[in-house]
Order: C-alpha cells, then sequence, then structure tokens
C-alpha cells in the first residue's frame, strides 16, 4: 500500500512558504517529511502529514493549488550502501525513481526513505518481495 503525499505548488516568493505550514499548523496537522523543489518562480512543496485529506481541503481553502499523490516509504540499513541497494533493484528491473527525499526521523535504526516509481504497484511487490519493510499508514503517525 502507498502513502498518501500532499503536494503544494507554491510561488518562490516571500511568505508562501511560511503560509501554507502556518495553515497545518492552526489544523494541527504534523509533518512526518517533507520536500521542496525549486525554480526561481516557483517551487512544489511534497510532504508526508498526519493527515492527508484535511491537509488538503485545509490548503485549497486558503487558494493553495495541492494534489495528493501515491508515494512508497521504506526502510533502508543506515549504513553505506543501504539506500543503493533498494535503487540497484528497482534498476534492475527497469523501474525509474522520479524522485525521492528522506523522513525527519527514524522509527527504528534503519533510514526511512519516501520515493515515487513510474509504477508504484510493482515497485511495493517487488520490494516486499526482496525483503525490504515498507512504511504504511503507520507512517502517518511516527
Amino acid at each position: 500500500m502507498a502513502l498518501k503525499q500532499v503536494s503544494i505548488f507554491l510561488e518562490n516568493k516571500q511568505g508562501r512558504l511560511w503560509k501554507s505550514l502556518n495553515i497545518l499548523k492552526k489544523e494541527n496537522i504534523d509533518i512526518r517529511a517533507l520536500s521542496i523543489a525549486d525554480t526561481s518562480d516557483f517551487g512544489i512543496l511534497r510532504m508526508i502529514v498526519s493527515d492527508p485529506a484535511k491537509a488538503r481541503e485545509a490548503l485549497e481553502n486558503e487558494k493553495f493549488a495541492v494534489s495528493l499523490a501515491e508515494v512508497l516509504a521504506i526502510e533502508v540499513d543506515d549504513q553505506p550502501g543501504g539506500l543503493e541497494a533498494a535503487l540497484n533493484l528497482l534498476n534492475e528491473n527497469n523501474i525509474n525513481v522520479e524522485y525521492i527525499y528522506a523522513f525527519v526521523e527514524k522509527k527504528t535504526s534503519k533510514a526511512l526513505v519516501v520515493l515515487r516509481t513510474e509504477n508504484n504497484d510493482e515497485a511495493l511487490t517487488l520490494l516486499k518481495d526482496n525483503g525490504f519493510s515498507v512504511i504504511e499508514d503507520e507512517a502517518y503517525t511516527i
């Protein structure tokens, strides 16, 4: 099962990032992981949050462009090469990784990473079948 990721389109101007995060704070929505990709004009803020549907609604009510996407979250060994093993498995099976980012805290001694692939269902099965621990809905509350 994939996790729901909240993606927000942000103009790259003062206060927009703060305002989006302030909305989540007011709604008591916890951010579990985040990443931002930007250009000189705009950015895309991607987040795993405690309540994706509530986050989307609150942000849309304040006129933010928001979408939900399915992503995978996996545990990898927290040592050199830990992430490479998962990426190698996907690469050998012709599954492209579109983007990747890490959780801000750990649930275990393993590192937690979020990734989106061209085929999340196939990637999920492949990772599970090869011994990778896939984090499911509990990631919203860790």
